[in-house]
């Protein structure tokens, strides 16, 4: 696969590690609190939709694994989900070869490789801003600007 896609994830993986840093920082009651102004309702629940889209997207479309039922309590087993995640997508961008080769999902869209991966990149930067809208709407802003940038290369 494109070696520009593998660090594109890389600089997104290692922005959402400082996000969980900060999301484990937060008191547990603002991490599962259900706002119902917002889509997916908690921090929790919106990174969890994250890491379906990945699981689903890239794991069952791309690679044909079968759906994983994803549940977590805390952010510590929200990083056993992205650890899941994370090797979905190394797997992908190992054995995907055909990156820009139109095939049918079986919802029948036409995508590509390269869209499944691109699509869930920028998937997990639309939610990480509607998170920590919420976190801000909910008392908790992030320390810094981590708003819309990933790491320096």
């Amino acid at each position: 696969m494109n070696q520009d896609l593998q660090i594109f994830y890389d600089l997104a993986q290692r922005t959402r590690v400082r996000v969980l840093d900060w999301l484990a920082s937060l008191p547990p009651q603002v991490f599962t609190y259900e706002h119902e102004n917002f889509a997916y309702g908690s921090l929790r629940n919106i990174y969890l939709h994250i890491a379906d889209c990945y699981l689903g997207w890239v794991g069952e479309v791309g690679l044909k694994n079968k759906p994983i039922a994803i549940t977590v309590k805390d952010v510590t087993e929200l990083r056993e989900v992205f650890t899941i995640v994370d090797i979905t997508l190394a797997k992908a961008l190992e054995t995907f070869d055909k990156p820009d080769e139109p095939f049918t999902s079986p919802s029948g869209q036409m995508l590509t490789q390269r869209w499944l991966i691109f699509h869930t990149i920028t998937h997990e930067f639309h939610h990480k801003g509607q998170a920590l809208a919420l976190a801000r709407v909910l008392g908790h802003p992030h320390p810094g600007n981590p708003d819309t940038d990933l790491l320096a290369p």
